[in-house]
């Protein structure tokens, strides 16, 4: 798994592994988890950085319309897996 640094909003800088990745109306979203560990919570996070940026910025999904759809998405490429 890749695994990218993220700062939150209190500073804090978050290390999280990248479980996969997703492309919806033009925006990007990944899945990530904080650890490797089968029983890691997961999270979805949203590409806010604009096309003119080079670099991805990235914030925590917390509209509950928004999350499940994306985690249905998401649901859908990993349903192989055991990721819940």
């Amino acid at each position: 798994m890749n695994k990218i640094s993220i700062t939150d909003e209190n500073g804090e800088v978050l290390e999280l592994f990248v479980v996969e990745q997703a492309r919806v109306n033009a925006t990007d979203y990944i899945l990530v988890t904080e650890s490797e560990d089968d029983e890691a919570q997961a999270y979805i996070l949203k590409d806010i950085s604009g096309k003119e940026s080079t670099e991805a910025v990235y914030e925590f999904v917390d509209d509950d319309n928004e999350l499940e759809a994306i985690g249905k998405v998401f649901s859908e490429l990993l349903e192989d897996t055991d990721i819940v």
